[in-house]
């Protein structure tokens, strides 16, 4: 596809899960269309994004654009643009802040357009940011909102803060709307910020207005692929009204190709940071195991738990007897970057999980696709944030659920209950839970014969069927292709529409 110099600007909510895909999402297009791309976000976060781009070759014309922004107007801490290291009180100031860029980004359109002679093709928001409609109309373009999660717990999350379901039942259960009634949610999967909103509340304040904004948008692009999720993006679509392009997954290529082992450059490209342990050590240690006998444990790039579900989760390893490679921090209320104390585990664990080899901590980050991708590793405890679903899947590798945040727990709830790839181990770091719990759930996601092997194929059906989504030849082009192709088509014909209202209106 060659086309004249279009240009689409793209604006990510100021969090690595959402900066990870929109980088992805700006290559893809990129790669197919050869448009002009520019990433605008906060100085911080464009740093972050230099070193990320500078890492990886090919890349053509994807410019980034600073939008001014002063943390410490906003009641927060000096340089603080993303929820990393920020204390759970402080999380609002910065998600409210995020409504004054649409001042910076306005003036940045506009400048691009009295450069280009015309407005871009497109505006590509976050969904928390409906004010880029706003912003759109006014200068001549369209907006598309992009989901960076997956359907069904987008699906969820909008509908659950434009309607706050549970607010108008006594009972831990209710339904919520656009979801069919068999898909009972509990109280216990929302988020402490979204079970105490009721409309007047700061978090209500901002979503509310937000996302309404997000449901006018001309289009939603989704992270997920057609055949994975077909019962949330009907959900979706019925809900929006709208067209929902899904161009998932948007995970680096390589990683979709049937080799056993990815280079380590892959995730350092992803996220563009300096590693405090040698990645090379995590896969060493993998090849010292056998195929599918490793327990991957992660919660995230900006998560952990609390201390006390620390210690069981580590007894509950231990008595299993399992192998397992663990990305820990420290427990919450504690400097996530800070050092990890001992005392924070059974005393000696991690001294025993080095000498029998049964155990590998990572403290603060690992190479995770690559560590997914390793024929040793076997199951996956997770967070359930849609990146590392994701990833997971991708590779064909089942999850043990422990939702903390945000649409997790609506992810987990799908993966169990729609695509039978899951169990749920706890929710939230306020969860009782003992060693004993952990070695159970463990035994049973290890058991060939039963739920474990079941989950097992279902994850293998479904790595078949992302790959598959992403085919490009002559003959068969995947879904997510077909959708980017369609996405970009209905772009390119609306602009010449206007193009030719707007000539019309001059030659009358």
């Amino acid at each position: 596809m060659g086309f004249e110099n279009e240009h689409i600007v793209m604006l990510p909510f100021m969090a690595q899960g959402h900066i990870i895909p929109f980088l992805a999402l700006a290559k893809q297009i990129q790669q197919r269309t050869n448009f002009t791309i520019t990433i605008a976000t906060t100085p911080l976060n464009i740093q972050s994004l230099q070193s990320t781009i500078a890492t990886s070759s090919n890349n053509n014309t994807i410019n980034l654009a600073e939008l001014s922004f002063c943390s410490t107007e906003h009641g927060l801490p000096p340089n603080t643009e993303t929820p990393e290291n920020l204390p759970l009180s402080k999380l609002i100031n910065l998600v409210a802040a995020s409504v004054s860029l649409e001042a910076p980004a306005r003036r940045l359109i506009s400048d691009i357009m009295e450069k280009e002679g015309r407005p871009p093709l497109c505006i590509i928001s976050d969904v928390f940011f409906g004010w880029a409609n706003d912003v759109a109309d006014s200068l001549g373009t369209v907006n598309v909102s992009f989901a960076t999660g997956g359907a069904y717990g987008t699906a969820a999350d909008t509908s659950i803060w434009l309607n706050l379901p549970h607010r108008s039942t006594e009972e831990d259960f209710f339904t919520v709307p656009g979801f069919p009634e068999r898909c009972c949610f509990n109280i216990s999967q929302l988020d402490p910020f979204t079970r105490a909103a009721d409309g007047t509340d700061s978090w209500s304040r901002f979503f509310q207005p937000q996302i309404s904004l997000s449901t006018k948008s001309f289009g939603w692009l989704c992270n997920t692929v057609e055949e994975i999720e077909p019962f949330g993006l009907d959900i979706l679509r019925n809900n929006l009204r709208r067209p929902v392009w899904s161009t998932g997954p948007l995970i680096p290529r390589e990683a979709l190709k049937n080799t056993s082992t990815l280079d380590l450059s892959v995730s350092r490209q992803r996220v563009g940071k300096k590693l405090s342990f040698p990645a090379e050590k995590c896969l060493e240690w993998l090849d010292q195991h056998a195929s599918d006998s490793v327990i991957y444990i992660s919660f995230g790039s900006q998560n952990t738990i609390s201390e006390t579900q620390m210690k069981e989760l580590a007894i509950g390893l231990e008595e299993s007897g399992r192998a397992f490679i663990w990305v820990i921090r420290p427990p919450v209320g504690f400097d996530l970057k800070g050092e990890f104390r001992e005392e924070w585990l059974p005393q000696g664990f991690e001294e025993r999980m080095n000498k029998s080899k049964q155990g590998l901590l990572v403290h603060n980050w690992a190479p995770q696709l690559e560590i997914l991708s390793h024929k040793a590793t076997r199951v996956f405890v997770s967070h359930c944030g849609w990146n590392s679903v994701m990833e997971s899947l991708s590779q064909g590798v089942p999850i043990v659920g422990w939702p903390l945040a945000a649409e997790q727990a609506y992810n987990s709830k799908m993966l169990e209950e729609e695509m039978g790839v899951s169990v749920e181990l706890t929710r939230g770091v306020q969860s009782k839970i003992v060693g004993e719990e952990v070695k159970g759930v463990i035994d049973l996601v290890m058991d060939e014969s039963g739920k474990g092997g079941e989950m097992r194929k279902n994850a293998a059906v479904i790595k078949e069927k992302i790959r598959a989504s992403i085919r490009d030849d002559d003959e068969e082009k995947g879904s997510s292709v077909r959708a980017m192709d369609d996405f970009v088509a209905v772009l390119l014909s609306k602009r010449q529409e206007s193009s030719k209202s707007s000539n019309s209106i001059v030659s009358h």
